[in-house]
């Protein structure tokens, strides 16, 4: 038998200071995006209009303190996604567009990031990270390319490595295969 749910007390909406204060502690706690924040303050303000100019007060007062910059976000994530969870170009572009960051800037900010990296290095040293081993089996292969797909590498650095590694010819085709359907992102 479940729980009965205690009924929550609606909250009242903020006032603009309120609402900064709100704002900064949510940024305190981890670098957010503006869509981000502005998704998060929805829930604090009444709706509509004033509402709406509230958020529009917060966020600007944050971006003119330098507390709330997209571009920045932007670099950094990129930056540390590569450096720490050693992702590749796709997968960062997708992460940025579901944080709400612009598809223009994003692209600006990948073309910089990963302008001198080897992809295929990149590939090695995020399958070392996750302690996977040359695959023996065709089944084996299968799981590395998905997980190097997932992780957003593109399919001629997965196809390299696979090569490498002495897969199959069926494994190399289905990635060929694959390759149709992966070439771009989706949106969002």
């Amino acid at each position: 038998m479940p729980f009965p749910r205690k009924s929550r007390k609606p909250q009242e909406p903020l006032t603009e200071s309120a609402l900064y204060e709100y704002a900064v502690g949510a940024l305190a706690r981890r670098m957010r995006t503006v869509a981000e924040l502005r998704r998060l303050m929805r829930t604090r303000v009444e709706p509509g209009e004033p509402g709406e100019t509230k958020m529009a007060a917060v966020i600007a007062r944050l971006q003119s303190q330098r507390y709330l910059d997209d571009r920045a976000f932007a670099v950094d994530y990129a930056r540390l996604r590569q450096e720490n969870s050693r992702f590749g170009k796709r997968r960062v572009r997708q992460d940025l567009q579901i944080k709400g960051v612009q598809s223009e800037l994003i692209s600006e900010t990948l073309e910089a990031a990963y302008e001198n990296v080897d992809e295929e290095a990149l590939a090695r040293r995020h399958l070392e990270r996750k302690g996977i081993r040359q695959p023996t089996n065709d089944k084996e292969s299968a799981r590395v390319m998905r997980m190097l797909v997932r992780a957003g590498f593109s399919t001629g650095a997965i196809y390299k490595i696979l090569r490498q590694w002495n897969a199959s010819e069926e494994a190399l085709t289905a990635l060929d295969n694959a390759d149709d359907n992966l070439e771009d992102p989706p949106t969002l």
